[in-house]
């Protein structure tokens, strides 16, 4: 399945686009909210056994936008991100209510093949995990799985230069992938969904386990994929969600009567409206550094 061109309608196939999905209210007047929508996501709910780990979660993504969640620790931050491509449906005990609209179709209907969705979701971890091959082959497996072997090397290098590595590994393609600095590796896994010509780029605190010059070339790559990207991320730093994101959200914790705690969403708008003048006090004393 390619990736859908933006704006077509492919009828009730994944790709399918919603023609209403643009008409949608608008979040406090927000900017972001003139591009079509691309997830749309309503009274989401994941439950991990009995333990409820994220409740109520309505929100809209919009397309070639940078989004980005923040909160504090245990507020569901990655669980909510890993909903976007169904890699919770790996952990035997979780439990996805509600619905996550992507083009207009429910990527948890019946009938949608989560192999499929994670082909046009691509997802970056926290730490790099690049296969113990070479350069060449690690941005190669994806498209070698999926049976896309013609023009092998123009793929390869489109992949690396768009996560702006050729010009480093360019003579050294043959190398072991694990013999590359981490915040080439982290590059390296970008270029390994970007093989695949995914919609989509899932990031989880990718500049976490890096030093600042890498995250610095991350957070560049970033500004310059979602020109044909969008792209969510996960992160712990305030600053990096200041400066990456168009979008943020804010996540936080409920504590119940049995001191059980729950991840909800406390507001979502455009990334200087969180940081300068949020709508909660709950966001305010997070990102003045009051709790968190």
């Amino acid at each position: 399945m390619s990736r859908p061109p933006q704006g077509q309608s492919t009828g009730g196939t994944l790709i399918g686009v919603d023609p209403r999905s643009a008409t949608e209210p608008k979040p406090r007047e927000s900017q972001a909210a003139e591009r079509p929508v691309l997830f749309d996501v309503r009274d989401l709910g994941v439950r991990y056994g009995a333990h409820v780990a994220l409740n109520n979660v309505s929100m809209k993504i919009y397309r070639n936008q940078v989004t980005a969640f923040i909160g504090p620790s245990g507020c569901g931050k990655s669980t909510f991100i890993r909903c976007f491509n169904r890699m919770n449906d790996l952990i035997e005990s979780a439990r996805v209510t509600g619905r996550v609209l992507y083009h207009g179709q429910d990527l948890y209907g019946p009938d949608v093949d989560p192999v499929e969705v994670r082909k046009l979701i691509g997802m970056v971890f926290q730490k790099p995990n690049p296969f113990p091959k070479s350069i060449y082959d690690n941005v190669a497996f994806g498209p070698r799985v999926l049976g896309l072997k013609s023009e092998l090397d123009e793929r390869v290098e489109r992949a690396l230069r768009s996560a702006a590595l050729w010009e480093e590994v360019k003579d050294r393609l043959k190398m072991n992938a694990l013999s590359l600095s981490g915040g080439q590796q982290q590059r390296l896994c970008i270029a390994r969904c970007l093989a695949v010509e995914p919609d989509v780029l899932l990031m989880d605190e990718p500049a976490s386990a890096l030093d600042p010059i890498s995250t610095a070339a991350i957070e560049d790559l970033m500004h310059e994929l979602r020109s044909d990207y969008t792209i969510v991320i996960v992160t712990h730093n305030m600053q990096q969600a200041g400066r990456v994101a168009d979008m943020t959200a804010f996540f936080s914790v409920d504590i119940g009567d049995d001191g059980q705690r729950t991840g909800v969403l406390v507001e979502y708008d455009d990334t200087q409206q969180i940081f300068t003048n949020p709508a909660d006090e709950r966001t305010e004393g997070y990102v003045t550094g009051r709790f968190g």
